[in-house]
């Protein structure tokens, strides 16, 4: 009998409330999925972390993060962005498990930039697209929102 995977922990915090080596960790796991795995055109790095009100949520299993999202405040809404998995530890759950989290604790209405071939997965949440597909980083996205 092969034992359950371990939960993962998870994790919020501002920028100015981060310890350094889980941030560099956490930009090394978004650069690589992006730019490296996904070839995203646009820098990943775009000042967003910078603002007060922005937060970065992450996974971690027995050591270091697994996977992240990043959230900003725009035009009274909470935006999603940034999500990514490490390659290892996809098809486990955890990315549904950080969307939860965002769902259960993050008031108000939510939405992001999807890429578009996983509108579908986002659908299993509760969002919905509201609005035609467009082009970021040189991938196809797809607006999509949950209003509560």
């Amino acid at each position: 009998m092969t034992a359950e995977p371990p939960a993962p922990q998870i994790f919020c915090r501002r920028l100015d409330e981060m310890d350094p080596v889980v941030l560099y960790r956490l930009l090394w796991l978004r650069s690589r999925v992006f730019n490296g795995e996904q070839h995203a055109t646009d820098d990943d790095l775009d000042g967003r972390e910078l603002e007060s009100a922005s937060r970065l949520m992450w996974a971690e299993i027995d050591g270091p993060p697994v996977a992240c999202l990043r959230l900003l405040d725009e035009d009274g809404r909470t935006m999603i962005g940034r999500l990514v998995t490490e390659p290892a530890y996809r098809g486990r759950g955890i990315a549904a498990a950080l969307l939860r989290e965002v769902i259960a604790t993050v008031d108000g209405p939510l939405a992001f930039h999807a890429q578009a071939h996983l509108a579908g997965w986002y659908a299993r949440f509760g969002f919905a697209v509201d609005g035609p597909e467009f082009m970021e980083a040189g991938i196809l996205h797809v607006p999509m929102s949950m209003t509560r």
